[in-house]
């Protein structure tokens, strides 16, 4: 495991904001509006509030959250990557010191734009993170090991572990708290797919008379293999080759960018993929 000074340097001073923003993220709109976000983030609170409330006890976010997420950490460091994990860790851990260590300075109060703002900063942040190749922590670790290596749709499982959390806020705090959590939620996972296309999939089909090169350059930029098709083209009755290949969306303007440097009259025509079957390249994780 090596270190890049510039490539990590540069990691580790973006993890380091993302996760001080995360953390005045919770002190400034999480906690003010008594909300339950989703995943370990979610259920921490939810432990400190029923200690609190029921008895008594005022527990610091820090250890609680490092203690749940000791199980997605072993996920992470035994089947995704060491580097990956150890940033991740980063990640945890600022955040955890940093929500205990600031000052509560609430905004606003009105918890309707608590839900939409906190939930945006909180997909924001979560992107930020994964772009530089590290997580959050907690269900982003167990989510990842579905998607990869177990070639299973992690979303519904993810989904029912926030649904156990907002049903227990809402039994013990209030269903009003809990329906807004809800809303924060989607804020936030609209905020992560409108900017985190990794495991987003656009379908390419590229019309061309260097099918060879372009299949090339497919792999070269992706490491994705294609299937070559024989066309005819309607208004010239000319052969043509049609290259068939599915790439993640956050590679596809690079992979364009390649196809049309290998054929500058290729015409390409990228489509939305929503559901895919069969193995699927994902670059590993460090």
């Amino acid at each position: 495991m090596t270190f890049d000074f510039k490539k990590d340097g540069r990691r580790i001073v973006v993890i380091c904001l993302a996760s001080a923003l995360m953390a005045v993220n919770i002190k400034t709109f999480v906690n003010t509006g008594g909300l339950y976000p989703g995943g370990v983030t979610g259920l921490t609170i939810l432990i400190q509030s029923i200690f609190r409330m029921y008895l008594h006890v005022s527990l610091p976010y820090t250890p609680v959250n490092l203690l749940l997420n000791l199980v997605p950490i072993y996920i992470g460091f035994r089947f995704i990557g060491k580097k990956f994990t150890l940033y991740s860790c980063l990640s945890i851990v600022v955040t955890s010191v940093l929500t205990d260590a600031i000052p509560a300075i609430p905004l606003t109060y009105d918890i309707l734009l608590i839900s939409i703002f906190g939930g945006i900063i909180n997909g924001f942040v979560t992107s930020l993170c994964l772009s530089m190749n590290a997580t959050t922590g907690g269900t982003d670790f167990i989510s990842i090991f579905l998607s990869e290596k177990k070639g299973v749709d992690a979303w519904n499982f993810i989904l029912a572990f926030n649904v156990v959390i907002i049903m227990i806020a809402g039994l013990l705090f209030g269903f009003d708290k809990a329906l807004y959590s809800i809303i924060y939620q989607y804020a936030s996972t609209q905020m992560l797919h409108m900017l985190y296309k990794r495991y987003q999939k656009q379908t390419l089909f590229i019309v061309t008379n260097h099918a060879e090169a372009v299949c090339e350059a497919i792999n070269r930029v992706s490491r994705h293999g294609a299937t070559i098709l024989s066309g005819e083209g309607s208004y010239e009755r000319r052969k043509r080759e049609v290259v068939y290949s599915v790439v993640s969306k956050e590679e596809s303007k690079a992979v364009i960018g390649a196809v049309k440097a290998a054929d500058g009259e290729a015409f390409v025509n990228a489509i939305r993929t929503e559901e895919l079957s069969g193995r699927f390249y994902y670059r590993p994780n460090e």
